[in-house]
């Protein structure tokens, strides 16, 4: 069947179109292109992989942040190209990834269209299923997870689907390769033209409907039928500019330029606004007009046989997203896994260290061996060496375990949970609900949090979301809490310490949402103004946990990612400590002058120069902070280890600490700049110096704020 008509009657016109929406993996080979598309958490990737096997890529699409996936795969002698669009829950342009999967299957071409579908909850799916056939009738629906709804006595009249849709509809469960074979023959029926489909058209008010009639028309002669007109029209009546400017980009066609249409679109506006329909009101019309088209779709076709699985999901729902079960349970769950975290990670910190230290010993001996000086091998051994056993042995075993179960709660299905409980708060805040999903990964790494970011559909709502990420403790920076707080508050709790020290980073982690939710309201207020906007946040039914996979992705995906960005820029502070601890000046080491510059300052927020200095040297690597501030009062010109929990607490209270000096230390370890992997992070994410300036500043000045309040107030009543 050939597709090349209309506008792209040309091939090397398509073929350019197609370039400039596809990374450079795309071939000018490759005519049996295929669009994946489907909303998040249908099995769609996992159907991508078992499709194309290792014969894949990924890369982002140009001009966006947006990542995705190529491959091929062969069928009946045939090669296709499959292109695994952003998962996306509409095709009107909210978010970037809504963008790139509208703008490739408008102008990329794609000769057919493989929406997925979920089997388990198919009516909230088949809102994008007719969004997708307005577009492109070449498409073939796949219901994926037939195995998984079998198991919840879920039952899909596949025939009748189909016989509703005009399309095929192949059932498939990716995760065995059932179905496959029948998805990749419905595809390669529609390209050979074997399969003519008739998709359903979604019939619209009266009102809108006549709307449509006197635009499209017009519409249709400057398109031909490269586009179709009726979908067409029915985002320039609603106001959709993005569509327009990617008709420019891709196409070098101004449909509002033409004047026809600018006078048709004006008399069909006119007409809506006598039946009361602005444009304000168009989407939410049309919108609405899809949801009941999906609901009736959906009572035709879908069953459920075994409403116990649904109930039981509804009555854990009840507790887990009620208003006054949902924030307690939801605080109880990382407290558990804060406790775990810190019982679960003494013993292995401690065998790493063990393990770290005794290799120095045999490295220092090799370099006394081969006569090298004592500077090279301070410097190298001490400083650089020392330092990244530090970060190793205390950042990695609290990241393999608190990882691990932050994973099993997403895969469980309870991560979309914790921001329905809080998106009540930052609507307030006039911040964006998805916020919450990104302060989570902020607890496993900053730098991920604001990756995470780009989850959020509005550009402000995206920038807040990235400035505060940093207020929530990353795993660099919970080793300085959960020393401190088991030194000076659960220090002589004997057995209860590691429950009253999980306790009291707990409340640090509640400190810093609220802290998080001022900023937001600040910043939505000043800099960044604008009311927040409005998302549809899925609930995905509760699943069972694949531990293989919760490993893979928590250990190598995150753990030991995030720990090599770590080791790569604490390396270089390692040195520079040592060599600041170990040059004299005027019979004082550069690390002696640089405390007693820094003192008057840090007095004022309740720490000391030595604190202070420690925080700046630890830009590198949040891990290295109380490292450095044992270093500087033992004058041991490297970094060295205690003993023990109480060994620090004598040596800090001997150098003047009181539970002041260390709330202050905890508090300015939650609000102070970003480390400088994250700092690098938010410059790629917003390309843009002046807001990753902006996301140095903020937190620094709240955490001088907040220090410098709880030091005074503890002075004027006489605390200290």
């Amino acid at each position: 069947m050939d597709m090349s008509y209309g506008l792209f009657s040309d091939h090397s016109a398509e073929q350019g179109i197609i370039q400039r929406i596809l990374p450079t993996q795309m071939t000018s080979v490759d005519n049996n292109v295929v669009a994946l598309v489907g909303n998040p958490n249908t099995g769609k990737s996992t159907l991508f992989n078992a499709l194309t096997g290792l014969n894949q890529h990924t890369g982002n699409w140009p001009g966006k942040t947006v990542t995705s996936a190529f491959g091929r795969y062969m069928h009946n002698g045939k090669s296709f190209f499959l292109v695994d669009l952003p998962g996306s829950y509409s095709l009107l342009a909210n978010s970037p990834e809504e963008e790139v999967a509208r703008d490739f299957i408008c102008f990329g071409r794609p000769r057919v269209a493989v929406i997925v579908a979920d089997a388990t909850c198919l009516e909230r799916n088949l809102n994008l299923i007719l969004q997708v056939l307005e577009m492109i009738p070449q498409a073939v629906v796949c219901v994926n997870l037939m195995d998984e709804a079998r198991r919840n006595h879920i039952s899909v009249r596949l025939d009748k689907l189909s016989q509703i849709l005009g399309v095929p509809v192949v059932g498939t469960s990716a995760s065995s390769g059932q179905g496959l074979t029948e998805l990749k023959q419905a595809v390669d029926d529609l390209v050979c033209g074997r399969l003519i489909p008739e998709p359903i058209r979604i019939q619209y008010d009266s009102a809108i409907e006549e709307a449509i009639a006197i635009v499209e028309p017009a519409i249709k002669i400057m398109m031909g039928r490269s586009i179709d007109s009726r979908w067409l029209a029915l985002r320039i009546l609603e106001g959709d500019d993005t569509i327009i400017a990617a008709l420019r980009k891709f196409t070098s066609l101004d449909v509002m330029g033409s004047e026809e249409i600018r006078d048709r679109v004006e008399q069909a506006k006119k007409k809506l606004a006598q039946q009361q329909i602005f444009e304000n009101d168009l989407r939410d019309r049309i919108v609405f007009t899809i949801v009941n088209s999906a609901e009736r779709i959906s009572r035709e076709v879908w069953q459920h046989n075994g409403d116990w699985r649904k109930r039981a999901d509804r009555k854990i729902d009840e507790v887990l997203t009620s208003r006054l079960f949902g924030i307690p349970a939801m605080l109880l769950l990382l407290g558990a896994a804060l406790w775990i975290s810190i019982v679960g990670a003494n013993y292995p910190s401690k065998m790493l260290a063990n393990i770290f230290f005794w290799l120095e010993k045999r490295l220092s001996a090799l370099f006394i061996l081969a006569g090298a000086p004592d500077w090279l091998r301070g410097a190298l051994v001490e400083g650089l060496y020392r330092t990244l056993a530090w970060v190793v042995s205390v950042m990695l075993p609290p990241m393999a375990i608190f990882f691990p179960m932050f994973t099993l709660l997403e895969d469980l299905g309870y991560l979309p949970r914790v921001a329905f409980n809080l998106d009540y708060y930052f609507k307030k805040a006039r911040a964006h609900g998805k916020q919450a999903l990104t302060m989570c990964m902020g607890l496993g790494c900053n730098a991920v949090g604001v990756t995470a970011c780009r989850i959020i559909d509005s550009p402000r709502e995206r920038l807040i979301g990235i400035i505060t990420n940093n207020y929530m403790p990353c795993n660099g920076r919970f080793p300085t809490l959960i020393a401190l707080s088991a030194v000076f508050v659960a220090g002589r709790a004997g057995g209860m310490q590691p429950i009253l020290a999980a306790v009291t980073v707990l409340g640090l982690i509640v400190f810093s949402i609220v802290v998080t939710l001022v900023a937001s309201k600040i910043l939505s207020c000043t800099i960044l103004k604008g009311l927040p906007s409005s998302f549809a946040l899925e609930l995905p039914p509760y699943r069972k946990p694949q531990i293989g996979r919760i490993l893979i992705r928590s250990l190598l995906d995150r753990s030991l990612f995030v720990l090599l960005r770590a080791v790569t820029v604490a390396a270089p502070a390692g040195l520079i400590i040592w060599f600041m601890a170990n040059v004299s000046i005027f019979h004082t080491t550069l690390l002696n002058h640089c405390a007693g510059f820094l003192d008057p300052f840090a007095r004022l927020m309740g720490l000391d120069g030595y604190i202070l200095l420690a925080f700046l040297l630890g830009f590198p690597a949040n891990e290295i902070v109380i490292p450095v501030v044992i270093m500087s009062y033992m004058s041991g010109g490297a970094i060295i280890e205690l003993d023990s929990l109480q060994a620090l607490r004598w040596l800090l209270e001997g150098h003047g600490w009181t539970w002041v000096t260390a709330l202050c230390t905890m508090l300015f370890s939650l609000n102070h700049f970003p480390c400088g992997t994250t700092l690098l992070t938010i410059h790629k994410e917003t390309g843009s110096w002046k807001w990753t300036l902006i996301s140095f500043i903020v937190p620094t000045i709240t955490g001088i704020v907040v220090c410098s309040v709880v030091v005074q107030a503890a002075r004027l009543l006489r605390l200290v």
